[in-house]
């Protein structure tokens, strides 16, 4: 649907020549303020324009009439389009009319403007982290084709094989501009170009485009391994005493986590009103993921309890009517890394780590079914909670083969005692 305000087209006159006393005649078209011109190719004596009424006033050795006549026509042709696109329910802007005035053959829709309609449509139904990571695709794909092509914008029908192969090669040689920053990881790579393919195939539902530019190309996301605590690192961790406060914050929230399976954002947002009795006569958690907005309801578990409790008082949870004191997610991941050199974890400690935690150290490793986790997790498939399920198999081949060694020592030392 056009979603048009305000539409106008009238006649002017600009002197082409000061020196001269004509002046050209233009046709001037305003749709929701934007404007353009379109030269009559008509031009008329300067002081025989009649500015009110937009036409030539008689005059000596001038045929006004035949001028006059002729501007109308070109008017009406011009409001004529405009109607056109108005009953087909086409995009109307000043390019629009002025390319069907002009003769000019336009190549379709926008990329950008599938993008912006895109986010006008989303924009109520997805967070604001995923309508964020929408909107650093969209800036990767102009710049992509400021370097790659010299342009800011491009035909839906010019998107093709090679566009995204060429801006799957741009992104995995992007250098950012803050060498702070890493370079872009292949499967991030892959989530851009995914998100491409939701714009591609809005496109094709809205019959935008004919031809679909995925076909045939394959997104190929490498599994990763999900980075956790084992047992003694989260038993040193739970013992280790801090003198610093932002440290022992840092380190409950974390346990918290670990405890939960929750998800920083969705513990900053608890509040007493997502404690409930469960169905088992205990403290559950009721809570909905702002991720993925499903419900998802936590057993409390006696470290995740002693925490609420341990917060039940703070001043700045009180201040908030929150369960914990607020903190900043990178603040937090920036303290975590004092917490590990503290603790003697040789790893990259973020808070994320928190939620792979539960999932294979307190849950899967001691018998909690699959099902179980992945509905505490929240997760939509049960497919992403193999993830973990994974780890852990891997975890159970090492401890077999550490078991298999020691078998085979043994073995080694029963023979020699024996010969």
């Amino acid at each position: 649907m056009n979603e048009l305000k305000t539409f106008g087209v009238q006649l002017i006159v600009r002197h082409r020549n000061k020196k001269s006393p004509m002046a050209g005649i233009y046709l001037r078209i305003t749709v929701n303020g934007r404007r353009t011109e379109i030269s009559t190719k008509l031009s008329c004596p300067a002081t025989q324009w009649d500015g009110d009424k937009e036409r030539v006033k008689s005059g000596d050795n001038f045929p006004f009439n035949r001028t006059n006549q002729m501007l109308e026509q070109l008017k009406g042709k011009v409001i004529s389009i405009y109607q056109e696109l108005l009953i087909r329910e086409e995009h109307i802007s000043v390019t629009a009319i002025k390319n069907r005035f002009l003769g000019i053959k336009e190549e379709g829709h926008t990329l950008q403007k599938l993008i912006d309609y895109h986010y006008q449509i989303q924009e109520n139904a997805l967070n604001s982290a995923t309508l964020n990571h929408y909107k650093t695709t969209a800036r990767y794909l102009k710049e992509f084709l400021l370097e790659r092509r010299g342009v800011d914008d491009i035909y839906l029908n010019k998107i093709d094989y090679r566009f995204l192969t060429d801006f799957e090669a741009f992104l995995r040689n992007y250098q950012p501009v803050d060498a702070g920053k890493k370079s872009i990881g292949h499967n991030t790579v892959m989530r851009h170009l995914s998100r491409v393919r939701t714009y591609a195939n809005l496109a094709v539902r809205l019959g935008w485009i004919q031809s679909y530019p995925f076909s045939g190309y394959k997104l190929n996301f490498k599994q990763t391994s999900r980075r956790y605590l084992s047992k003694e690192e989260l038993q040193r961790l739970e013992e280790k005493e801090f003198s610093i406060a932002r440290l022992r914050l840092t380190r409950d929230l974390f346990l918290f986590s670990c405890y939960t399976g929750l998800a920083y954002v969705d513990i900053s947002l608890l509040t007493p009103d997502n404690l409930s009795i469960g169905i088992d006569g205990n403290n559950w958690i009721y809570t909905q993921r702002k991720k993925t907005e499903n419900m998802v309801r936590v057993p409390l578990l006696p470290v995740a309890a002693a925490m609420i409790e341990k917060y039940r008082n703070h001043p700045r949870a009180v201040h908030s009517e929150t369960l914990f004191p607020g903190m900043s997610n990178q603040r937090l991941n920036c303290y975590l890394k004092e917490i590990a050199d503290l603790c003697e974890i040789d790893k990259n400690l973020t808070f994320h780590m928190a939620r792979h935690t539960f999932a294979t150290t307190v849950t899967l490793s001691n018998g909690v079914p699959i099902e179980t986790v992945s509905k505490i997790l929240g997760h939509n498939r049960i497919a992403t909670t193999q993830i973990y399920a994974k780890v852990v198999e891997n975890k159970v081949s090492e401890d077999m083969q550490k078991l298999q060694h020691k078998l085979n020592d043994q073995m080694l030392n029963l023979n020699r005692t024996s010969g």
